[in-house]
């Protein structure tokens, strides 16, 4: 079966006041009961901070206690989503990730074998950053991202972001019905706006579709204010629709891509870009400028001179071997077979 990742916003599933909108997650859990006969599905739900700030006394929001916060709400959030999956004999499970379980190969070969052994099972796993023990602050991070990591990742065809507009609006505050190519054009459409529950917005969205159709993967944007949100926006009867791009990548290739955790930034000239285009290797003699610390073997972002990114790679050499030899001809910084183009 094909691999279908749902991904619901704080702002989604829950209330004004940041308590979890039953009603809701009683419709998701309908729909996604009968999605169960055709696709293998992996639900990502935000909404643990929002469930649980209620029992944090003076809550204004700090990094201590968004995570006391998050250990309180997750419990509340999982009890939700099973007392309502239950109804239609469907077990879940709770799949809380950090960044480096996606940058470690082998420890995402784990999570994947884990999560497949749940689908042989009937589970659906419901995942969620685990915000409780997260090293790096929340605000550089959302749910989006890592929908997206696991999209990619497991090989899906289809990742749904839930939104509480219900799609990328235009100009005039219409629902943009599809979108061939995320580029520059796109981009200039978004508001910046985002709840205040939530951490993401529409431009975090683009942003990880984009990731996501390169890699061969259709992208929805959608919402659930209309009766059977999740199926019609699936069908391609409401909310945006993002086309994938020509693409087969292997499975090591989808798990770069997917490992988002860069060490450091290589800016390299045009003629290195040209080349990766060419799926040539990169070498030193292309590479302008070292950003970061990173070790051989830890996986780099590669961006042009204007900053935009277009590859991730494993890097063959340290920050340090590759800061002196710079300019060198024949310097191999990473082979063909480690770069994945963006």
């Amino acid at each position: 079966m094909s691999v279908l990742v749902i991904k619901f916003g704080t702002a989604s599933i829950t209330l004004p006041d940041g308590s979890l909108n039953e009603a809701v997650i009683a419709d998701i859990a309908r729909q996604v009961a009968e999605l169960r006969r055709s696709y293998h599905i992996v639900l990502v739900s935000s909404g643990a901070v929002g469930a649980g700030k209620g029992l944090i006394e003076g809550y204004r929001g700090d990094m201590a206690q968004r995570k006391a916060a998050a250990a309180v709400g997750n419990l509340l959030l999982l009890n939700v989503y099973n007392r309502y999956f239950s109804q239609y004999n469907i077990p879940i499970a709770q799949t809380l990730c950090e960044r480096h379980h996606f940058a470690d190969r082998q420890q995402f070969l784990q999570l994947k074998e884990t999560v497949q052994e749940l689908w042989k099972n009937g589970i659906i796993p419901i995942a969620n950053e685990n915000d409780v023990v997260s090293d790096r602050e929340l605000k550089f991070s959302d749910n989006d991202e890592l929908a997206t990591l696991m999209a990619v990742g497991f090989g899906a065809s289809t990742l749904m972001l839930c939104t509480s507009v219900g799609g990328l609006l235009d100009e005039t505050g219409h629902i943009v019905p599809t979108v061939k190519q995320v580029d520059e054009s796109i981009f200039s459409v978004v508001r910046n706006e985002k709840s205040a529950l939530g951490l993401g917005g529409m431009a975090s969205k683009l942003t990880f579709a984009k990731l996501a159709t390169r890699m061969g993967i259709r992208v929805t944007i959608f919402g659930l204010k209309q009766p059977d949100g999740i199926l019609r926006a699936l069908r391609g009867e409401t909310g945006t629709a993002f086309k994938p791009q020509q693409s087969t990548p292997t499975a090591r290739q989808r798990w770069l891509a997917s490992g988002s955790l860069t060490a450091g930034v290589l800016r390299v000239d045009a003629g290195a870009v040209a080349a990766l285009g060419r799926r040539n290797s990169l070498l030193a003699v292309g590479v302008r400028t070292v950003e970061g610390e990173f070790e051989a073997g830890e996986v780099v972002e590669i961006c042009d001179e204007t900053g935009t990114a277009v590859a991730v790679a494993r890097a063959r050499l340290s920050s340090a071997q590759l800061l002196g030899q710079l300019n060198q001809q024949n310097v191999e910084v990473a082979n063909a077979n480690d770069i994945v183009l963006l």
